[in-house]
């Protein structure tokens, strides 16, 4: 076997396979599969990281069964071939955090100071409504499709309609309630979504795509006793907490000032550090902190254009990934990195934290590359099941097109993903063994009804924009 370690040596990599299958008479019998993809150029992600020039990837029941060179393909038979002819075929991108139904709210105040409170929270408390959650969300899954990202890491209100979209479309969802100090669109009671939230855990408890989570806003947005009973029930149940740690600057203050304790300290002792958080942004973490973290086994979202968006910083992802954090990436919802696709986040990834380190050699292509797969897995403790290209893991995979403009002339792979390549290179989205999109047209709903829903959406919420939210 020989696996390419060299970007200059790209003619190189596997024609033969993982494993070359062994010859087969006319009497054996073919396995039978769901579907076979043939004459893929393979990124497997695995963990020599090996590329496979001519591969193929055989599905059967929701899961790879096997991969190897295209020979393999002879083995096997299934209702559904595809013919990659020399396209990329790699893992699905996971999305750690998002907002996806604030797609009905894009392009409003990009650049207002203090927008969270003085624009994001009046125009959910007046305009959320379940419409508007489940129009949002479907149009912002289509977008996650469209760029190659089979899992979505989100938390909003009404987390139940969000999960009817994200089964509409077919895409794989970590979803979590909403929980604040303060009456919500779903709650006219404070903590009304810690209520919500067990009900919609219990609906979506055993969904193959649908993982329902809690999703405390902020270390700052909840009084120390509802921390713990969030802390309680996702013991009791297991189920993954999402929440905003060490984004705000004030956050960090006024811990500091009324507790002595950072946000990830406090945290820890209301018993909320372990390996069901997932914990976005931290931007504000101390060595101390990562250490902590990386104690705890906590996953960390680094959603790195919506922070330099916002001007609040750089994460330290680098530092954690190096300190072997489970860090995977994150777009943030789309009034904040404005785009849900993970491929276009890829770049600004590798480059800030150049710019950061004043060291072009740190984040290689191949790390970026590993953050937006394997380590949203990871950051999930998911990577028994998604992030490579295995015999076992789930069918979560995408196929970008390398006739591209931006994949020719193609001499490392990695590299042209990460500093080239678009959400729009990508051609085909199979998620959990099934095909969402196929040669860019969406299988499983239609996307020109969504946008013209929410250009209707979009008239009503000007309208109370214009009226000044009364």
């Amino acid at each position: 076997m020989i696996t390419l370690r060299s970007p200059f040596f790209l003619s190189l990599v596997l024609t033969a396979g993982l494993a070359a299958p062994p010859a087969r008479s006319a009497e054996v019998a073919l396995q039978s599969a769901d579907l076979i993809i043939t004459h893929a150029h393979l990124v497997t992600m695995n963990e020599r990281r090996d590329l496979i020039e001519d591969g193929a990837v055989i599905i059967r029941d929701a899961r790879i069964i096997a991969v190897g060179s295209a020979a393999l393909a002879a083995q096997f038979t299934a209702p559904k071939t595809i013919d990659a002819r020399g396209d990329i075929v790699m893992p699905g991108m996971i999305n750690t955090h998002t907002h996806a139904s604030m797609t009905v709210f894009r392009g409003l105040g990009d650049d207002v100071p203090d927008r969270l409170r003085r624009l994001i929270f009046p125009l959910e408390k007046n305009l959320i409504d379940r419409e508007l959650v489940y129009w949002g969300a479907l149009h912002g899954f289509i977008e996650m499709v469209e760029g190659g990202v089979t899992t979505a890491v989100d938390m909003y209100y009404f987390e139940d309609e969000v999960a009817r979209a994200a089964q509409q479309i077919g895409i794989r969802g970590v979803l979590g309630e909403s929980i604040l100090n303060f009456p919500t669109p779903d709650s006219p009671e404070p903590y009304g979504g810690l209520a919500y939230a067990k009900k919609f855990a219990a609906a979506y408890r055993n969904d193959p795509l649908i993982t329902p989570a809690l999703a405390p806003h902020a270390p700052y947005s909840l009084d120390v006793d509802h921390l713990r009973q969030v802390a309680q029930l996702s013991a009791e149940f297991d189920l993954p907490v999402l929440m905003h740690v060490a984004e705000m600057p004030d956050e960090v203050a006024t811990l500091r000032k009324e507790r002595n304790q950072t946000p990830v300290e406090y945290l820890d002792s209301l018993g909320l550090l372990n390996r069901r958080l997932v914990a976005a942004h931290c931007i504000f973490v101390t060595d101390s902190d990562i250490a902590l973290l990386k104690a705890r086994d906590v996953g960390i979202a680094h959603n790195m254009v919506a922070n330099i968006k916002s001007a609040k910083g750089v994460s330290p992802a680098l530092k954690m990934a190096e300190a072997g954090l489970r860090v995977g990436l994150g777009t943030d919802g789309p009034m904040s990195g404005n785009t849900l696709d993970i491929i276009g986040q890829l770049g600004y990834v590798a480059k800030l934290h150049k710019l950061d380190r004043k060291d072009r050699n740190v984040m290689p292509a191949l790390k970026v590359v590993e953050l937006a797969t394997l380590g949203g897995a990871r950051a999930l403790h998911r990577e028994k099941d998604l992030g490579s290209l295995e015999p076992g893991k789930l069918a979560d995979l995408i196929i970008l097109d390398h006739e591209s403009t931006a994949f020719v002339p193609l001499f490392d792979v990695y590299s042209t993903l990460v500093y080239a390549a678009g959400p729009k290179d990508v051609k085909t989205t199979i998620i959990h063994g099934r095909v969402v999109m196929q040669d860019r047209k969406l299988l499983t709903i239609d996307p020109a009804a969504v946008r013209t829903r929410l250009r209707a959406i979009a008239t009503r919420i000007n309208a109370a924009v214009a009226a000044g939210l009364k």
